[in-house]
């Protein structure tokens, strides 16, 4: 699907500006304390001239057949563009809990990793992050890796979305 950079793309935006619009696709989710699961997942990065873009995703878990069992995360927030590709992402997550977040953009790819962690006393404990984003063939590709639980920093969940 063709896409158009905006008239009014602020430039510390430029390194993620191939992220805006709205992708949908499946993904996997493993962990520990988890049995494993597929979703699928929707992401929209929304910007308006200003130096950061407007992030919202939500997911569900899907069958075998790929046909949706229940609702599943929500998570929303800001990826703030600074100077030479620098990030900082700020999320807040439906199950209690938000990040702030510092990373890299460059080349169609982004990396973060968690700076600080809080969550509500009835949310599980997740103590840190490392996300990966990039633009494969045309398609968004992103892994995230937690730390939460008592568990060391391993892969929790993975996917690949196509621009929608």
């Amino acid at each position: 699907m063709p896409f158009q950079i905006p008239e009014n793309l602020h430039p510390n935006c430029a390194p993620v500006v191939w992220l805006l619009g709205t992708w949908q696709g499946n993904g996997r989710g493993d962990y520990p304390t988890i049995e494993p699961y597929q979703y699928g997942q929707e992401l929209v990065f929304q910007q308006d001239g200003r130096p950061f873009l407007h992030y919202f995703a939500r997911s569900w878990v899907i069958d075998e057949n790929g046909d949706k069992v229940r609702e599943a995360a929500q998570e929303t927030g800001f990826l703030r563009c600074l100077d030479d590709g620098k990030l900082e992402l700020l999320l807040a997550h439906n199950t209690g809990f938000a990040e702030i977040w510092y990373g890299v953009a460059a080349e169609g790819k982004i990396e973060l990793h968690t700076a600080g962690v809080s969550y509500t006393e009835t949310a599980k404990e997740v103590t840190a992050g490392h996300r990966l984003y990039g633009n494969v063939e045309g398609d968004l590709l992103y892994a995230y890796d937690m730390e939460a639980m008592g568990q060391e920093m391993q892969p929790h969940l993975w996917a690949r979305l196509q621009r929608a």
